[in-house]
């Protein structure tokens, strides 16, 4: 038996995946009207495929609202989101409660594993306060990496590339019970002490930060000197060295949680012992000016060229097949359009954050009289309008598309300005 503590988004997605799996899992949140709703099928995320892997499995789940269910389990996760704040820093605080408040229920011998992300030094730390809170009782406890991406949190959970679990002797046999479930997702297992697998998932996404910041400088160069960057990248994947799944897609810096989180973890990791923050500072202020690559087009080619400018935006979320709007570059743009008339649509956000920004019924009725479109999220359902029906809707002809979504389209005859990163524009100056 299999149980999960904490159902956010991690929460609900690992213990579907558990169960289809063809393990009986036991999940537990304490707000009851959210357990019956899942036991319904009614998921609170958005997530391909996610809706019905439930509905297939819904036999091998239980979702409960009592904590004392946990006992009858022999691996426990503790899979709670990490809330983030305004600047980054990580709030501990609900993961520690909820150990505090499920772990007096856990049966002799089973085990215990954090699969919220944590910081280094927080599950050596942990293991001394069950003690203290918990004396004589032997309980097995474990930091296992999670693997969560928003838009691709089930196939990353039936189809992991390994998996990296801490402990407190990384020579030591697993518990044939933690063992076998891992064992079932057939995929290599890495264990190590528990402060480096808390800095594994902390390494893999600064990384990922070098690889984002490194294509986002080159892709601007290629908009002021004429490359094309999407010409570049496929000699990127040849090379040995980078290799062809590299991260090479162009984008608004680093949105999401989870990589600024890192980068600035890292960076008070470095400062607290004496170490370099320069790299992570710097992917953190490229971010940051990379995210306004949007507005500063729009300024340029719109905002200072019309007396009351009118502004169509379609998409909030941070990216596709997410209702996740954390670091959105989508709402750092609306705030900065205070003041501007914006109409936005996105499919799945519903947001009231802004006093001059209203939302539209649809994707069409936001460009009626726009001056300029821009797809801040590259929704499928953009993909299939005609330009067309944008350009009959629209009052001038700029379109910002980030991330190349229309670009093969032809715009000539158009009069379109079309704009995307990594490559020239399309079309002339309006």
């Amino acid at each position: 038996m299999i149980g999960f503590a904490g159902l956010s988004h991690l929460g609900v997605v690992s213990s579907i995946a558990a169960a289809s799996k063809g393990f009986k899992v036991i999940a537990f949140d304490k707000n009851r009207e959210f357990c019956e709703s899942l036991s319904q099928g009614r998921l609170p995320i958005l997530e391909p495929n996610l809706a019905e892997t439930l509905a297939a499995n819904q036999g091998g789940l239980n979702f409960t609202p009592h904590a004392a269910d946990l006992g009858s389990c022999d691996v426990v996760y503790f899979s709670l989101d990490i809330p983030t704040d305004d600047v980054n820093g990580s709030d501990l605080a609900p993961l520690k409660a909820l150990i505090d408040e499920v772990a007096p229920y856990l049966k002799e011998g089973a085990s215990l594993v954090v699969l919220s992300q944590v910081p280094p030094g927080f599950t050596r730390g942990l293991q001394a306060r069950l003690r203290e809170r918990l004396p004589g009782r032997s309980l097995k406890l474990f930091y296992q990496v999670e693997t969560l991406i928003f838009g691709r949190a089930l196939e990353r959970a039936l189809e992991p590339e390994r998996f990296m679990v801490g402990c407190v002797d990384p020579n030591a046999a697993l518990p044939p019970e933690y063992f076998n479930f891992l064992k079932a997702f057939n995929c290599p297992i890495l264990v190590m002490k528990y402060e480096s697998a808390e800095l594994a998932k902390i390494s893999i996404n600064a990384f990922l930060a070098a690889s984002v910041s490194t294509t986002n400088m080159l892709a601007e160069i290629c908009e002021k000197v004429n490359a094309d960057w999407f010409e570049i990248a496929p000699a990127l994947h040849l090379d040995k060295r980078i290799g062809p799944n590299a991260y090479l897609a162009p984008g608004l810096g680093i949105a999401g949680g989870n990589i600024e989180r890192d980068l600035e973890t890292l960076k008070s990791l470095a400062s607290a012992h004496g170490a370099d923050e320069g790299v992570a500072a710097a992917f953190i202020n490229h971010s940051r000016y990379r995210r306004d690559w949007v507005l500063r087009v729009l300024s340029d080619q719109a905002l200072s060229r019309h007396e009351r400018p009118v502004v169509a935006v379609w998409g909030l979320a941070y990216k596709p097949n997410t209702k996740s709007i954390k670091n959105s570059p989508s709402l750092a743009l609306l705030n900065s359009l205070e003041g501007v008339s914006v109409r936005f649509y996105d499919p799945q956000v519903v947001w009231q954050g802004s006093l001059s920004a209203r939302p539209s019924a649809n994707a069409l009725e936001a460009c009626r009289g726009a001056h300029a479109l821009v797809i801040m999220t590259p929704w499928e359902e953009f993909a299939a309008i005609a330009t067309s029906d944008v350009l009959s809707s629209l009052s001038g002809s700029l379109i910002i598309d980030p991330y190349g979504l229309w670009s093969g389209r032809d715009f000539t005859g158009t009069g379109v300005s079309y704009h995307t990163l990594g490559r020239p524009v399309l079309g002339g100056r309006l």
